[in-house]
């Protein structure tokens, strides 16, 4: 258990200007550190958010004063990040994706479990209002037993820095899954156990998706995998950096059960029920939208151009949604009026970690439920290099209940 907590924050990119005034601000953090190869980047971090620089990440290792590592490094090298800094006996708040490989994604858990430091994900899908809709619907029983659910993350990749800078090009999209599997399989409240995979090969020319262009071996811009889930259910998870589609691009397109059904489009959200005491075949269906949208996109639900600005990622980024008000009540007030981002996530990331750190609690983004987000996208992979042929999914169990 600590006392307070000083973090170093390593890697000064765009992603990480969102975050580093929250650690700053929240009530369990005694001071923030920042740091990057490019000293520029960190200089200038330094600067705005009045927060000391440290020299080097083996620096952060090295100094016992610091007891945190926020992670916002690119996505290829978080695994050797993670493990580094576990093994020097920090906590560790990291983006996604949690690792690389099936390998690195063990021993994470493992040293978790050996260490007992507290050990975050930083998914915002995982607090997106229709995964939190769908995980209280069926908290409720309201879906009776889960049989399907469908989420995807469309992001064109001209649209998205990953996978076009160096060491990144031609990344398989199910090497980053977790923007769609931390929301159905926390939704289903189960796991993958077997999965499927195929993909839609590159025509654009450009020669990164190709089995020469990159290190994977990669030439799929967009791939789809079905799951086999511990429950008896089926998911499907798409990952597509080719579509013409802009934003909304995380969601939770459908979930169904015996007893009731969700289904979103665009900036509509519907639930409905089956009776099942009614001697008739009838359905109850309410739409939801109001409680599940952002304030911000209920408000100006009747603009005329209302459905074309959603499209196009309007009201999707600090507004919080009704589904969201119980976790907004738990925040720190010194969040109140700091930035947000990602559907209004981010503030509930850095609050879980920092209240895990200190009191030695099992937050609800922990290493056990990182690898069940991260590990089916990587056997994907594998399935749709030898043609989409079924394969099993490593799985490491749940996390200890302390």
């Amino acid at each position: 258990m600590q006392k307070k907590l000083t973090v170093a924050v390593i890697g000064c990119g765009a992603f990480a200007h969102r975050f580093v005034r929250l650690f700053k601000c929240h009530p369990n953090v005694e001071k923030v550190y920042v740091c990057d190869l490019i000293r520029e980047k960190a200089e200038k971090f330094s600067k705005e958010f009045e927060v000391d620089i440290i020299d080097s990440f083996e620096s952060a290792l090295a100094d016992k004063s610091i007891n945190c590592i926020a992670n916002f490094t690119q996505r290829h090298l978080h695994g050797d990040i993670v493990i580094r800094a576990l093994k020097a006996s920090k906590n560790v708040y990291s983006a996604v994706p949690m690792a690389s490989t099936v390998e690195e994604c063990q021993e994470i858990v493992r040293l978790v479990e050996e260490t007992k430091l507290t050990y975050v994900i930083g998914e915002t899908c995982y607090y997106y209002p229709c995964a939190m809709f769908c995980r209280e619907m069926n908290e409720q029983g309201k879906f009776g037993d889960f049989a399907y659910g469908a989420a995807q993350y469309y992001h064109h990749i001209n649209d998205i820095s990953y996978g076009k800078r160096e060491g990144e090009r031609g990344m398989p999209p199910l090497f980053y899954p977790t923007h769609s599997t931390a929301m159905i399989l926390s939704a289903a409240n189960s796991y993958a156990t077997k999965v499927a995979c195929f993909g839609y090969k590159d025509k654009t020319g450009d020669k990164a998706f190709t089995k020469e262009g990159n290190p994977w071996e990669n030439e799929h811009i967009n791939q789809y995998v079905m799951m086999e889930l511990a429950n008896g259910g089926t998911a499907r998870v798409t990952e597509a950096r080719g579509f013409g589609y802009g934003r909304p691009s995380s969601y939770i397109s459908g979930m169904y059960g015996t007893k009731g059904s969700y289904e979103f489009s665009n900036a509509q959200h519907l639930f409905s029920e089956k009776d099942l005491e009614s001697e008739k075949e009838r359905i109850t269906l309410t739409d939801v939208s109001d409680y599940v949208n952002p304030q911000e996109m209920v408000e100006n639900k009747n603009a005329p151009d209302f459905k074309e600005q959603v499209a196009n990622g309007k009201w999707q980024w600090s507004s919080f949604s009704q589904v969201q008000a119980k976790e907004v009540a738990r925040l720190p007030k010194e969040f109140e009026g700091l930035e947000n981002g990602h559907m209004a996530s981010h503030q509930f990331l850095i609050d879980d970690f920092c209240k895990a750190a200190v009191s030695g609690e099992m937050p609800a983004l922990n290493a056990w439920f990182a690898a069940r987000c991260n590990i089916p996208g990587l056997v994907a992979i594998e399935s749709a290099k030898q043609g989409g042929i079924p394969l099993p999914v490593p799985d490491m169990g749940d996390a200890p209940k302390a």
